[in-house]
């Protein structure tokens, strides 16, 4: 049994694996103020929830893009972990994953572990040329060719980000729940306008960048090409996103076990 992090800026997702089957996942509001013992705590309540014994927990893979919350992790775990393991915690590094998917960039450093994470998921599954977009606290694009290469990317403000700046830098502008979808273009109200301009505008924005990226990406018109979605917003976004094939919930969850089962184990 062993357990996968994936520590994003808004939440956390984690999942347990055995024999390669997911078998528990969670999902909670990320706090860079959590402390390794806070982390513990709420962990064990979340495994004893699925009758999941600590003791049985050999491996841990941890992708992070909160450097704090994965000090606080790592420390969690050599408290409370490290003394059934099997190997030490692997955290995802560019370096260390460098058999699994190369980084064509002029700095592969700076490009965060999830996007990694996601690009090997997505060509595990798919093995073409695809780009990944992954909707979070940001919208990321990641373009993979059929060789696993990593060529960088788009990155846009997320749906959540772009809702509270409305909200807030706006004198009458109020919050609006956009899962709620509008029945045209055209808004009848302030609510409804609102939520026709994300939904819809966010929407044409994917398509848009899409089109562009494939442009750049597949020189022959048969050639295949992939677009997977991935993240919270996905599912909200993709009836307006026509150009999405298809929508992995678990994407960055399949990605860190793939990782486990090919560089840990």
């Amino acid at each position: 049994m062993f357990l996968v992090v994936d520590v994003g800026n808004s939440h956390t997702v984690t999942g347990m694996y055995k024999d390669d089957k997911l078998i528990g996942q969670w999902r909670i509001k990320s706090d860079s103020r959590s402390t390794s013992d806070e982390l513990a705590i709420r962990y064990h309540a979340l495994f004893a929830m699925e009758d999941i014994k600590q003791e049985d927990i050999r491996g841990i893979v941890i992708a992070s893009v909160v450097p704090t919350l994965q000090t606080a992790w790592l420390n969690c775990c050599k408290k409370h972990f490290s003394a059934h393991l099997d190997n030490e915690v692997f955290v995802v590094t560019v370096d260390k994953i460098k058999d699994l998917i190369t980084v064509q960039l002029d700095n592969p450093k700076e490009v965060g572990a999830d996007r990694l994470v996601n690009g090997i998921a997505a060509w595990n599954l798919h093995k073409t040329k695809q780009v990944v977009i992954d909707f979070g606290t940001a919208i990321t694009f990641d373009c993979v060719t059929e060789k696993c290469e990593y060529l960088g990317g788009s990155i846009l403000p997320g749906i959540a980000i772009s809702l509270e700046a409305l909200a807030n830098k706006t004198a009458k502008l109020p919050q609006v729940d956009v899962s709620e979808v509008p029945n045209s273009i055209i808004g009848k109200s302030t609510v409804q306008a609102m939520k026709s301009g994300i939904l819809f505008g966010y929407g044409a924005m994917i398509d848009g960048l899409v089109q562009g990226i494939r442009a750049e990406m597949v020189t022959n018109p048969d050639e295949d090409f992939k677009v997977v979605a991935t993240g919270g917003m996905a599912r909200l976004i993709a009836p307006f996103a026509k150009s999405i094939d298809v929508i992995e919930p678990m994407l960055t969850l399949q990605g860190l076990e793939i990782i486990y089962r090919k560089l840990v184990r």
